[in-house]
């Protein structure tokens, strides 16, 4: 079978290839979008049933349009955040072929380009955008083993408290999904048992306006590198029943048995380190601190904004903070099952280029990989705090769009000045 020849081929349909396409197309770059299950296939099913998105529509979508039939302030559900960038891809015309599977791309030996082996044929491609994202390989610790008598799933596996066997469930991982899903259980009637390790835990809104909207002000969305010591700090944050500030204290009141970061399993117990408290408060300390700094700006501005002093107070420490546990015996607890919301890594092993360190992450900046020719999009602070979030990804797309049309350009030159030189011209 002959090959398909394409300008650029972009690997995925999710945000940030539906972004990349429409920057394509507006610098006038032929390309062919090629997406394995459906156009933003991970919302639909990688997702619990009653997620809904943690940023209002106002902020989480593309410039180019609104959610339909939502209130700016409102939070879009995962089917709704779904069909919005499939309304997105008919809306600027993105040349998308699903169902396509992408499983090598390899640099051309002796000629230009790469060679990229797919379930629908092969394609030469002068450039190639990585656009799956970042949640492409679920991360469970090594901390349980699968002989031991607990069902054990990702939080991308997990659907509703239903899939899941009767008893208590331990939930590790305080970040936003492992916050919602623990509340979810704990309403369903079942006990549950929350890890909470470090984290950030900004208040939903603060004098009336969404965090969202004050990270924007603050200048916290545009940091290019997280703060020292909190690369791996989750968000605590929810859209969930019109969304809320997260509070592990009111969780506590209202059920969940809170524990520290998980560290070992051994013989049936489970055992936690004992941080919770220090977490608490270390959560705590970030949100005080951006009321702090929202409060500065409004009176350096002259804003007139509705005070708020109950933002800052704090419930009392729960029992589960003064007096922690430690050690858990999971069967003595009743618990039968473990929610892992411990994130995701990535998995580019079907881009077989010079694009990766020794820890197979991808050796970029801004998108633009060691190995030339080929492009990232969609990965965490690729060029600021908001890149994995819909609106920032799309702003990283315009970027590599023309990145791809600089680069373009000097083919263009090097090819005229070879036709000169042949007499051609």
């Amino acid at each position: 079978m002959s090959s398909q020849e394409v300008e650029v081929l972009v690997v995925g349909a999710g945000q940030a290839g539906v972004a990349m396409s429409e920057h394509l197309s507006e610098r006038g770059i032929p390309h062919l979008v090629l997406e394995r299950h459906r156009i933003a296939e991970r919302w639909r099913s990688g997702r619990w049933d009653s997620l809904v998105a943690n940023g209002p529509v106002w902020h989480d979508r593309f410039p180019g349009l609104e959610f339909s039939d939502l209130e700016p302030g409102a939070f879009a559900s995962k089917e709704q955040v779904a069909d919005y960038f499939v309304a997105y891809a008919e809306k600027i015309g993105a040349p998308i072929r699903c169902g396509v599977e992408v499983t090598s791309v390899r640099r051309n030996v002796g000629a230009a380009g790469f060679r990229v082996e797919t379930s629908d044929g092969d394609f030469d491609a002068r450039y190639v955008v990585a656009a799956t994202g970042p949640f492409q390989r679920p991360v469970i610790p090594a901390v349980v083993p699968d002989a031991a008598e607990l069902v054990q799933i990702h939080s991308s596996s997990y659907r509703n408290p239903g899939q899941l066997p009767e008893g208590a469930v331990l939930v590790v991982g305080a970040g936003s999904s492992g916050v919602q899903i623990a509340a979810e259980i704990q309403r369903s009637g079942r006990q549950v048992y929350l890890s909470v390790g470090p984290h950030d835990r900004p208040p939903r809104s603060y004098r009336g306006l969404d965090f969202c909207w004050w990270l924007g002000v603050l200048g916290k969305w545009e940091a290019s590198t997280p703060p020292l010591g909190a690369e791996h700090v989750t968000i605590a944050v929810s859209g969930a029943d019109g969304g809320h500030t997260v509070d592990f204290r009111a969780l506590a009141e209202n059920g969940i048995k809170l524990v520290g970061r998980t560290e070992s399993f051994d013989n049936g117990t489970m055992r936690f380190a004992p941080d919770l408290r220090d977490n608490i408060a270390n959560g705590d300390a970030h949100y005080l601190e951006l009321l702090d700094e929202a409060d500065a700006y409004i009176e350096r501005n002259g804003l007139d904004l509705p005070e708020e002093p109950e933002a800052r107070t704090l419930r009392p420490d729960p029992e589960s903070v003064t007096d922690p546990i430690l050690d858990l015996d999971l069967a003595g607890a009743g618990v039968a099952s473990i929610v892992w919301a411990t994130g995701f890594a990535v998995d580019y092993s079907w881009l077989q280029v010079d694009a990766f360190d020794e820890f197979g992450k991808p050796r970029q900046q801004r998108g633009v990989s060691s190995e030339p020719g080929v492009y990232f999009l969609g990965l965490p602070w690729q060029s600021r705090r908001g890149s994995s979030f819909i609106w920032g990804v799309w702003h990283d797309a315009k970027y590599v769009a023309d990145q791809i049309a600089i680069q373009r350009g000097y083919l263009a030159q090097n090819e005229q000045a070879a036709l000169v030189a042949s007499g051609a011209f």
